[in-house]
């Protein structure tokens, strides 16, 4: 890590009087406008501005409440990660430092704490290019190729291997860990301790002599965990495909292949760890095209558009209930291992998809049917909320959007339960269970329309049926 200060020292010429005044509070500058992270695929793009720069979703967080670095003029950090080994390196530059009364922001262990040991000098970084060359083949070396049958193999040069995580891999692993805070929202190293860990390395093979034989393109961190009384189910944990080679198709391809895994080791079901909305988008649009081939489901889907066609909510005198039967959610889980909470997520996406959206009155009743899902959810069921209620709170992320759920219990003295909406209440609850519902029905829509693009023949077929 390098430190260098510009300038010069006002203090070195006696002759020079120094003035008296005073300064005002110094206030500090975000890390989001001072700090940069690139990707560094050769000696010669470390330490140049010329080459792949990485967005972090967030660098504030990492500097305390407020996100500020304190104590220095015109501060310029730089980061380089090696796409080959993932070590880092640090460049760190300013004018001059001072305590503006907020004192002076240590940069070295802040910069430690996200990249732990991987943050080397410029020089044994440098050298880790030709030293390291062939890091990523040795991981691979030790693991096995996952052949599936994937909607994007048109690249025979790239392939998923699936490792353990120990030995080379788990070193891999810790050197990647920097790459998933900062582009991860809310993400955190996972154990690799605890038993039961795998990666899926997506990784390009080339022939070239002058670069490395393997590059990583991406990978996903998967654990095997058990399942009463004897089965396994799979949890992805965390997925990252580098910033180079996003929009290529190789988190579809690391969906597909932990797909196939499940099928062919029969796992219980496959869940993921808190997804970020884009990964919940290609699940649930590869889950649906899953869906579209899949027999057993298109008698109850038929029945199912079937009924939103004929019925009318609009009076809202009955209500209908969009789930599918529970003998298919377990036929889904066990022929095709998706979980029940996303099988029915699917089977929302699969209706809409299955309607005419230019038809108002069907588009209506199924916009009810997610209302009341949502208002079930969220208050305990459309008729009798079982003392919860939604009310606003105060909130300097959101103002509008913000809002909190609570409840009472049940006692013998009624009254002391009893909490009084006014009609201006019940008025932005309404408002705020519709914003939510606009809300679903935009991400339902969205995956409607990727799944048709990518599934026409398929939506064809069951849309003739």
């Amino acid at each position: 890590m390098a430190l260098k200060q510009k300038g010069t020292d006002a203090a070195a010429d006696p002759k020079k009087r120094r003035r008296v005044g005073f300064s005002g509070i110094d206030a500090g500058v975000e890390a989001n406008e001072c700090m940069k992270v690139f990707l560094a695929r050769n000696p010669d793009e470390a330490g140049s501005e010329d080459c792949t720069s990485i967005q972090p979703f967030d660098l504030n967080h990492f500097f305390g409440e407020d996100g500020k670095i304190y104590g220095y003029k015109n501060l310029k950090i730089n980061v380089w990660i090696s796409a080959i080994s993932f070590h880092g390196y640090a460049d760190i530059s300013f004018e001059e430092t001072s305590d503006g009364g907020k004192g002076i922001t240590d940069l070295k262990p802040v910069l430690q704490s996200i990249f732990g040991e991987n943050l080397v000098e410029k020089e044994e970084f440098l050298q880790i290019f030709s030293k390291e060359c062939e890091y990523i083949r040795d991981v691979v070396t030790n693991g096995n190729a996952i052949k599936h049958e994937g909607t994007n193999e048109s690249d025979p040069t790239v392939e998923i291997v699936r490792v353990e995580l120990q030995g080379a891999a788990a070193f891999l692993y810790s050197r990647l860990v920097p790459l998933v805070l900062l582009l991860v929202e809310g993400s955190t190293p996972i154990d690799i301790g605890e038993h039961g860990w795998e990666m899926l390395l997506v990784v390009k093979k080339t022939t070239q002599e002058s670069v490395p034989k393997f590059q990583l393109l991406g990978f996903a961190a998967v654990h095997n965990f058990y399942h009463y009384p004897e089965s396994t189910r799979l949890r992805i944990s965390q997925i990252l495909v580098l910033p180079p080679h996003q929009g290529e198709g190789h988190g579809l391809r690391l969906l597909e292949a932990i797909n196939s895994i499940a099928l062919s080791e029969n796992i219980y079901d496959v869940t993921i760890e808190d997804p970020s909305d884009y990964l919940q988008y290609v699940r649930s649009s590869i889950d649906c095209l899953r869906l579209l081939t899949f027999d057993p489901i298109k008698p109850a889907l038929s029945a199912m558009v079937s009924s939103l066609k004929e019925t009318n909510l609009s009076k809202r005198t009955c209500s209908l209930r969009m789930v599918p039967p529970a003998d298919l959610t377990e036929t889904v889980r066990q022929k095709l291992k998706i979980n029940r909470k996303q099988f029915l997520r699917c089977w929302e996406i699969l209706v809409c998809l299955s309607l005419d959206s230019e038809d108002r009155k069907s588009m209506d009743n199924f916009r009810a049917c997610i209302y009341d899902r949502t208002k079930g959810e969220i208050l305990g069921g459309a008729t009798g909320t079982n003392g919860k209620r939604l009310v606003q709170m105060p909130s300097s992320v959101n103002e509008e959007e913000s809002f909190a759920v609570f409840w009472t219990q049940d006692c013998e003295d009624a009254d002391d339960q009893t909490v009084e909406q006014q009609p201006e209440d019940l008025k932005t609850q309404e408002e705020q269970l519709n914003e939510l519902v606009d809300n679903q029905m935009e991400e339902i829509v969205g995956v409607a329309k990727n799944v048709a693009s990518r599934g026409k023949d398929k939506l064809a077929e069951l849309l003739a049926r």
